[in-house]
């Protein structure tokens, strides 16, 4: 994997996170962060982009829908809402694509289309010159038929993954690659609040 020089700051960067993917790996016991509702979403993006000009940022996940008389749903659908209205403030400045959730089961539910809509924007925007560098934040190897189609069009690829849980189907066909680990992730941690504390 080559090295990247990150001097180009016209370079156009967009930013795609698979927020379930994100949320379930820093839950992992090998980072176990208690609380991720004001995880700085920006500011890890702008610390990815080393000063290149973001074009995008965009957080992926599957929208739950309230079900009547179901204390879950309501609590997840409560808590989507605080994320939401938190990632597209002034402060993060974060768009919002959604695909589904489907039920899975009496209690569980599973994340439908969103991979799909991931790999349409990797697509699109590369035919329509959007960008030079799409950073991915997400392990889904799905995902590499678009890589592999945006690379031909001349685009850099630039896998996001986590060191305790690499993918390496997108290590291989991304232009580069990093692994995050939880001390480089502590510092967007607003940990000035109670509930944002690290476990230890």
């Amino acid at each position: 994997m080559r090295k990247k020089n990150y001097s180009n700051k016209k370079e156009r960067v967009i930013v795609i996170l698979d927020g379930s993917n994100f949320y379930h790996r820093l839950k992992d016991k090998e980072i176990n962060f208690t609380n991720i509702l004001d995880f700085d979403y920006r500011g890890l993006a702008e610390w990815l982009s080393h000063g290149r000009k973001i074009i995008r940022c965009t957080y992926y996940i599957g929208l739950v829908r309230k079900e009547l008389g179901n204390r879950k749903s309501e609590n997840l659908v409560k808590n989507q809402q605080k994320l939401f209205a938190y990632l597209t403030s002034s402060k993060q400045k974060w768009e919002i694509e959604t695909g589904y959730m489907m039920k899975h089961g009496s209690s569980d539910y599973k994340e439908k289309g969103v991979d799909v809509k991931m790999a349409i924007d990797i697509l699109d925007k590369a035919h329509k010159n959007e960008y030079d560098t799409v950073v991915i934040i997400s392990s889904d190897t799905d995902l590499i038929p678009a890589i592999v189609r945006a690379k031909e069009l001349g685009k850099n690829i630039e896998y996001i993954g986590f060191a305790h849980r690499p993918s390496f189907g997108m290590q291989r066909y991304a232009t580069i690659s990093r692994l995050l680990t939880k001390f480089e992730l502590q510092k967007f941690v607003n940990t000035d609040k109670k509930q944002n504390k690290v476990s230890r």
